[in-house]
């Protein structure tokens, strides 16, 4: 993997330097991000499973524990809340002894600007809310290296890159509603060829104090969560490298993680969970 170049790097914040220094070492020496892994594995995905055992709901883990990758792992997300890949990553690390690193591209401005945000990243996950996305628009020539370097990652056997595809947060009154899919998504497919994930998950909610407590007096709304096989989008690598292939292969994407969704309803029905289809009693 790259380093950044001087360039980008002075595109950087003071702050946002800072953070990705410690973040880019951690990520980049093998024997750190073991150790990172090791917490992520061990203390991090149990107290994560403990915090929401009795909310979670899965289906088509096997999907995932069949797995023998021989190359990175994407899994690709629709995206209500905040704590969607804590969650998602916990049920995984219990299941999957092949997972080997875990990285998830992040917003900058939350992840490594702010003390709330660089706080999760230490503490929760390990400083694997990585690498940084820029938004501003003045700041975006650093995400060259950022696709350069989730393309290195996703080159890796048993290394998991967990993405939203939409880009930003769903907050429709629709939750199975999902935002367009970022043309992005599909640039770093096409790039590092890796096995495509998607994974449907409904339920957590962003109050982390609210959603904690609700797990331990069972009156949390229930998370479902909805694992897929993996895509084949070997017809999509035969097209050209240009943005109408990206889109093709994000929309694909898309659609994929919204398929999933009728294995959520029909999850929740047989579990007798609460439908969050706001055209249920339409239909139902």
């Amino acid at each position: 993997m790259r380093r950044p170049t001087e360039q980008e790097l002075k595109l950087l914040s003071l702050t946002e330097r800072v953070c990705f220094e410690i973040a880019d070492t951690v990520n980049r020496r093998a024997a750190l991000k073991r150790v990172a892994h090791l917490f992520q594995n061990t203390f991090g995905q149990t107290w994560v499973h403990y915090a929401t055992r009795h909310l979670v709901h899965s289906q088509g883990l096997e999907r995932l524990e069949a797995l023998r990758p021989d190359r990175g792992v994407f899994l690709v997300c629709n995206h209500r809340s905040f704590f969607d890949f804590y969650c998602i990553s916990s049920v995984m690390l219990r299941a999957c002894s092949w997972a080997r690193g875990i990285f998830f591209p992040v917003r900058s401005n939350f992840f490594y600007e702010g003390p709330a945000g660089v706080a999760v990243n230490m503490v929760m996950s390990a400083w694997a809310m990585y690498p940084p996305v820029m938004r501003a628009p003045a700041k975006r020539g650093f995400n060259a290296f950022a696709l350069d370097a989730i393309d290195a990652i996703l080159q890796v056997p048993g290394n998991v890159v967990g993405y939203h595809p939409e880009g930003r947060r769903s907050t429709g009154p629709d939750p199975y509603d999902l935002l367009t899919a970022s043309i992005g998504t599909g640039s770093i497919v096409y790039r590092a060829r890796p096995v495509v994930i998607p994974v449907f998950t409904l339920g957590l909610i962003n109050n982390f104090a609210k959603q904690v407590v609700g797990n331990f007096s069972g009156r949390g709304e229930p998370v479902t969560m909805v694992f897929g096989e993996p895509l084949d989008l070997e017809r999509f690598y035969a097209m050209p490298p240009e943005n109408e292939t990206y889109k093709a292969i994000a929309e694909h994407i898309r659609e994929a993680i919204i398929a999933l969704s009728v294995e959520e309803r029909a999850l929740r029905r047989a579990k007798g969970l609460p439908l969050l289809d706001p055209n249920a009693s339409a239909t139902t």
